[in-house]
């Protein structure tokens, strides 16, 4: 008879037989489990438009010789965790070294004075938006650099499922569905779902999340953690058993920021412009590629150290001072570099800041603003709004750690 357990976390742990009959509910949008891996690669290798896909990196290579090369490489492989550390360690550790100057983990505050509990429990990270790639990737590959025992898993829309290869692949890769497009009806019952997902994930899977403070990045980089995040991690369940901690992510310098200057002019002068799915592929290549210099991952220590000083407050109140609680320990942990007080005492007209860089900081600084500035290509280019959208992006960070110290 199959007796229930205590994890870690004072979870009880559930039956392999409730286990499996609770995951059930979730077929829908969970990611592969390690006995469904060997089938899903399988599939994946059958698959002709991830074959096609293939052949274009390899062309010189039957499909034959391909496939028993990654058949190879997969041996082993028992696990979406085990592909992760397989396949996508390696791809996420070249973009850090040819496209960044260093990635650095501060866990400082996470670990607190006992490391060894710290490392064994499960989080789910909420943090502030940089890159739709990259922003868990390089998480995963700095939680096992620093030997946590797993990586996150992460939310993908079904919008950028737009084959059935690229499910495969995500779900291989601990990502789980979250549904868009739907009514309002609809839309609740998925987040109700999703929020479930999260909790059985983070309680009886013992995986760690990763989920962004709001829908979509903040283009002017002024990061707020939405309510509407927090109330739906609520509904699956006590938001103290998701351990949440907030996470702040600091890029020296953002890709893809003219790419976001030039849509804050493209809905200034058109307010019904949208984005095109080419614009987003567009982003998301120039977002992994493109130069970030140093990035900087600083988590705080979980809420649950804090929130019941939130707790007779009225709900309506609650997930708004939650929210705030949560900036402000993100703000506070942002890594500043030169460039973010130049960009600050470029809009205020002075040199409040001038402490904390030099002449030489300075130029490479407006070189680099002059550069990006010189790939947007608009009919009608608007040089004097689009610096000042850059310059805003890499001011407010200054601007709310200030506040938030």
């Amino acid at each position: 008879m199959e007796t229930k357990s205590t994890s870690p976390t004072g979870h009880s742990q559930l039956s392999r037989e409730e286990y499996l009959r609770g995951l059930s509910e979730f077929n829908e949008i969970r990611p592969y489990e390690a006995e469904e891996m060997r089938q899903a690669f399988e599939e994946l290798l059958d698959d002709r438009q991830f074959q096609l896909i293939l052949k274009g990196f390899v062309p010189w290579l039957p499909k034959s010789v391909r496939n028993g090369l990654l058949r190879l490489a997969f041996t082993g492989v028992k696990s979406p965790l085990d592909f992760q550390k397989r396949f996508m360690k390696p791809v996420v550790k070249y973009i850090i070294r040819k496209h960044t100057d260093g990635c650095a983990f501060d866990d400082t505050a996470l670990k607190g004075s006992d490391v060894r509990a710290a490392k064994s429990a499960r989080y789910t990270f909420v943090s502030n938006h940089r890159d739709i790639v990259l922003d868990s990737a390089f998480l995963d590959v700095m939680l096992v650099a620093n030997g946590y025992p797993t990586t996150v898993e992460i939310g993908i829309g079904d919008n950028l499922l737009i084959y059935p290869w690229i499910k495969r692949l995500v779900r291989m890769n601990k990502a789980f569905t979250v549904r868009r497009g739907l009514s309002l009806r609809e839309t609740l019952a998925a987040s109700q779902l999703m929020s479930r997902y999260i909790h059985f994930a983070v309680t009886q899977k013992r995986e760690n999340i990763w989920i962004a403070q709001r829908e979509g990045r903040a283009k002017d980089s002024d990061d707020r953690t939405q309510d509407a995040v927090l109330k739906m991690l609520a509904m699956g369940g006590d938001l103290r058993e998701l351990n949440i901690v907030p996470l702040t992510i600091s890029y020296e310098y953002d890709p893809s920021d003219y790419l976001k200057a030039q849509e804050f002019q493209q809905k200034r002068d058109n307010p019904g412009f949208k984005k095109s799915r080419q614009d987003d592929l567009d982003n998301m290549k120039t977002g992994i590629f493109g130069y970030k210099g140093r990035v900087v991952y600083r988590p705080a220590a979980p809420i649950n150290t804090w929130i019941d000083e939130l707790a007779d407050l009225p709900k309506t109140e609650f997930y708004a001072a939650l929210a705030h609680r949560m900036d402000c320990e993100i703000h506070r942990r942002y890594e500043l570099f030169p460039g973010n007080y130049i960009a600050l005492d470029e809009l205020n007209g002075n040199t409040a800041n001038a402490a904390h860089y030099t002449e030489a900081d300075k130029q490479r600084f407006n070189q680099y603003i002059a550069g990006q500035l010189a790939k947007i290509q608009l009919p009608q280019k608007d040089e004097a709004f689009l610096r000042e959208r850059m310059l805003t992006m890499y001011a407010n960070p200054v601007r709310n750690k200030q506040a938030a110290l």
